[in-house]
């Protein structure tokens, strides 16, 4: 299951199994409370108790508990105590084994994804030899530009009539004119890579106050020690007046020169050339010449940052300059991901405000880059972001909502929101914006999973806005009023789903009587005859098709599903008896076959 919120193991590392316990004290230095993220209490392990000499081990056990029995005493069996603690450890070795699985995993696609990469490059390289070799044919002494040697290889990697690609310089030709302008200007740092997260921060001049050095300061101050080795902090200077850059520059070396020199923050700063004629722009929308020149400019500024970090890391974080993060923000990030590893993510959203908080596959920067400068004269990005998914999965032929279904499962949100806006002042000049993620302080009301896109529906009536397509897509808990004998709650796939198991829990902390009671889960197999089931199984069908597989107890439906009823086309919950109380609905997993 996904997480639902901040988790923690007796391990915080990464790639390293847990140390088995000694006999004696085990757990972490003291000074940690009860109830902080991160927290453990010392606790005692007990070697295994010796037995009287001469006794075989079941005799000795048998004789203590007499003697415990006749005594009066009831303590537990050390030994018995020890093998749950053993257990205990062989859970927690499984479940750091499993994160290191994931991780390496991960890894290993990037590695795929930049191998293809590299080959792009290459083509590109040959490229480049074949306009060489066209200079060099309209030169009247090419013999003397190059030896015999160069001027063969140039034929034979020329030999062949490729098609080229376009690139970006087709859509900023500027750029061409000077061979440094994808150089940064300014860089400081130790050019740290291999980490898991890259978290870019975008910064200009703000014409009355820069929230700069409380952004780094909470972003920094909320990691632990290592965590710091498994990330970095770029900060983008976006501006070309080198008075104000090196004053900027001065002012992060001098505060956080221990962290620079670490490697965890590195800073950058575009060159002049990097950026194009902006006063000639198109105004759309019905923005102000100055609003879209700042909108634009903005747009080329997340794309340099982006193409720097594009190679740092497994995942890119988009941040701002003007917020602050709640404690444990990075192991609640990195935990997300990783879970959600066998899924087909383009986006994981840790704030509901624009571009904070976006966090993007390293691989996936290229195709978001590319698009951006394709259009970055025409939309902000975040609207520029919404089309990429919209071309990628929406059918022109649907309707919005089945549009708005395919695209939840690339654009995932987390709750409650790690990231909040501080920042009072905009850097476009004269606008305040009073802009705060309400989800920020929220308790976790839900837990969010990732389901197979699906239809859904139901006939109970609902409560408040609280409504059941919310539920579905990890938004919000459904709520509705007291159910009767005959209402249902329908889940129709879009496509037909290979299912392995179900997960449906009802009630919430605020409100943990409104369960479903007396409520049954049914699913619907694509095929309705030939089904090559068992006699228990074909005895659970109803009259309509469905299969009956199982039912909520105390607020709770799970339970795997007949893999020979694969592929079902629809999940359904069933009331077959009237309820005293209202219900709520706050986790639905419906968990695909992973191959």
């Amino acid at each position: 299951m996904l997480p639902s919120g901040v988790r923690r193991v007796a391990d915080r590392s990464w790639g390293k199994a847990l140390r088995p316990r000694q006999p004696g004290w085990s757990g972490r230095a003291p000074g940690r409370g009860r109830g902080l993220p991160g927290a453990f209490c010392w606790q005692p392990v007990l070697p295994p108790r010796t037995r009287p000499r001469g006794l075989k081990p079941d005799v000795a056990a048998r004789r203590r508990r007499a003697l415990r029995a006749r005594a009066g005493d009831a303590a537990p069996d050390p030994a018995v105590t020890v093998s749950e603690a053993g257990r205990s450890h062989e859970n927690e070795k499984v479940i750091a084994y499993q994160r290191e699985f994931l991780a390496l995993k991960e890894r290993l696609r990037i590695a795929e994804h930049r191998i293809s990469q590299r080959s792009s490059e290459l083509s590109a390289i040959v490229q480049q030899f074949k306009r060489v070799e066209a200079e060099t044919n309209r030169s009247k002494d090419p013999v003397n530009k190059f030896s015999d040697d160069t001027l063969k290889i140039l034929k034979e990697l020329t030999s062949k009539k490729s098609l080229q690609v376009p690139s970006i310089y087709y859509h900023l030709p500027h750029l061409l004119q000077n061979e440094g302008s994808l150089q940064p200007a300014v860089q400081i740092g130790n050019g740290r890579t291999g980490v898991s997260i890259v978290m870019g921060i975008p910064t200009v001049k703000r014409e009355v106050k820069s929230y700069l050095i409380e952004t780094l300061h909470s972003l920094i101050d909320n990691l632990y020690p290592e965590e710091k080795l498994d990330c970095v902090i770029v900060v983008f200077i976006g501006e070309t007046d080198t008075d104000y850059v090196n004053g900027v520059v001065a002012n992060l070396e001098k505060e956080f020169s221990k962290e620079i020199s670490s490697g965890l923050v590195e800073i950058i700063s575009p060159p002049e050339s990097y950026y194009p004629d902006l006063t000639n722009l198109k105004e759309t929308f019905g923005d102000s010449k100055e609003r879209v020149r700042w909108r634009t400019k903005q747009n080329l500024d997340y794309c340099f940052l982006m193409m720097y970090a594009q190679e740092k890391g497994t995942y890119y974080i988009q941040l701002e300059d003007d917020i602050i993060v709640k404690q444990n923000y990075f192991n609640t990030i990195k935990n997300f991901a990783l879970q959600l590893s066998s899924e087909e993510w383009m986006i994981l959203e840790f704030s509901q405000l624009g571009f904070i908080g976006k966090m993007f596959q390293a691989p996936d920067l290229t195709l978001i880059v590319e698009f951006i400068f394709m259009f970055y004269k025409e939309k902000p990005i975040d609207w520029l972001l919404d089309h990429i998914l919209w071309v990628k999965v929406c059918n022109p032929e649907k309707d919005a909502k089945h549009c708005d279904r395919q695209k939840a499962n690339l654009r995932i949100r987390f709750r409650p929101s790690l990231f909040q806006h501080v920042g009072l002042h905009s850097s476009l000049t004269g606008k305040i914006q009073k802009l705060t993620d309400k989800d920020y302080m929220k308790p976790l009301l839900l837990k969010i999973h990732v389901n197979p896109p699906a239809e859904v529906s139901t006939s109970l009536k609902v409560y408040q806005g609280h409504t059941l397509e919310k539920t579905y897509m990890g938004e919000d808990f459904f709520w509705a009023i007291t159910p009767v004998a005959g209402d249902y709650i329908l889940f129709k796939f879009d496509k037909p789903v290979n299912v392995e198991s179900y997960l449906f829990h009802s009630g919430n902390q605020d409100h943990p009587g409104d369960i479903l009671l007396n409520t049954t889960v049914e699913v619907l197999p694509l095929k309705s005859e030939g089904l090559d089931i068992s006699k228990e199984t074909k005895d659970k069908r109803l009259e309509d098709g469905y299969f009956r597989i199982g039912k909520f107890e105390n607020g709770v439906a799970e339970g795997m599903v007949d893999p020979s009823l694969n592929p079902i086309s629809a999940f359904r919950l069933s009331v077959i008896q009237n309820s005293a109380v209202w219900a709520i609905l706050n986790e639905i997993h419906i968990k695909k076959v992973t191959n």
